[in-house]
């Protein structure tokens, strides 16, 4: 392992193609390509998030995230294999939950914001929607384990919840939706 990522450049991808974990080589716009760049993605933006004055115990259940969405990789990247569980998609069941029981009841549709870290979270909320969306057309064309689509799923609605209680940790009040339609006219 000491030297497997010693050459980075290796131009075998000037052609427009790239390599999975198998050694079959498929275009860089195939939609397991696309699949992995934007569970990547939603990793960075976690990784991004992490860089943000957190609660401990938020810290610590992002690292957790980072080393899932590095296992639904490798199974992106191997056709066939599997290294997402269901049991990695209860974890984030529970902690839904636990982060849900410390918040107010949500009356109004919220608008991304508040703190830095809140918006953050409601940036990677939308980086594991489009993974999401990703992998379900991934789907439609090879066999895709459920406890991918289910812990991406699972992801941006624990995002949506941490922007939240991440607001509440710094003080901050969410920042609620307010339709033209339903503001009252200064005249």
């Amino acid at each position: 392992m000491a030297n497997r990522l010693s050459v980075i450049a290796t131009r075998t991808g000037d052609d427009g193609t790239t390599g999975l974990g198998d050694g079959s080589r498929v275009a860089k716009d195939d939609a397991r390509v696309i699949a992995l760049g934007d569970v990547d993605e939603f990793n960075s933006t976690l990784g991004l998030l992490r860089c943000e004055p957190l609660p401990e115990v938020v810290a610590a259940d992002l690292l957790t995230l980072q080393h899932d969405l590095f296992d639904m990789g490798a199974e992106l990247c191997i056709p066939g294999h599997v290294a997402l569980s269901e049991a990695q998609v209860a974890f984030l069941d529970a902690r839904l939950a636990f982060y849900n029981a410390a918040l107010p009841p949500l009356r109004e549709f919220i608008l991304p914001g508040g703190s830095r870290a809140s918006a953050l979270a409601h940036l990677a909320r939308t980086a594991a929607r489009r993974a999401e969306r990703s992998v379900i057309t991934l789907g439609a064309q090879a066999p895709v384990n459920a406890p991918l689509r289910q812990y991406l799923n699972r992801s941006s609605d624990l995002m949506f919840v941490l922007a939240r209680y991440l607001n509440q940790a710094a003080g901050q009040a969410d920042v609620y939706w307010s339709s033209r339609h339903s503001r009252v006219s200064a005249d």
